[in-house]
């Protein structure tokens, strides 16, 4: 941005050098190919101009796991999942879970932004709960997010989280 100013600029400023402890002025000099001649400017189609991305926020390609707010951990558990809108089933394991969410591996995930009906199983304890699905990967699974749990159920999933963070 800089360069660009100075190209904008350039004829208007003087330099000031110090020299034997004074100031002088000294005129800029131009080469000939220049962007200003004889003091006008040209339009120049070569400029690059640099963004400044720490102003501008996140990436709008920012991926999931820059939105967490909560750490995830290794876990499978058994789930079921039913669409609150079309009554479609769905059904996997999960492989990592926090207390916002989960990454379910399924063959056949639900559509994106769906909100469904969840029940997590393991070891004869279970959470049951709404989420949506966040991200789909195709023959791979769903990445869900919690939005309601029941008090019970969400004592068990946070009982759950620290018996992981304490490995």
């Amino acid at each position: 941005m800089l360069l660009l100013f100075w190209l904008i600029r350039a004829p208007d400023l003087c330099f000031a050098r110090r020299f034997s402890g004074k100031i002088k002025e000294r005129d800029l000099s131009l080469p000939r190919n220049s962007v200003y001649q004889s003091g006008r400017p040209t339009p120049v189609s070569n400029i690059i101009v640099m963004d400044n991305r720490t102003t501008k926020g996140p990436s709008p390609k920012a991926g999931v796991r820059d939105r967490r707010y909560a750490i995830r951990y290794p876990f499978a558990a058994d789930v079921e999942l039913i669409d609150l809108e079309t009554g479609e089933q769905a059904s996997g394991v999960t492989s990592d879970i926090s207390l916002g969410g989960c990454f379910i591996c399924t063959s056949k995930p639900l559509p994106l932004k769906s909100r469904a009906r969840l029940t997590l199983s393991r070891k004869g304890q279970v959470v049951k709960g709404l989420a949506v699905v966040r991200i789909v990967k195709p023959r791979i699974g769903m990445g869900i997010e919690f939005i309601d749990i029941e008090q019970p159920c969400h004592d068990l999933l946070s009982k759950w989280i620290d018996q992981l963070r304490e490995r």
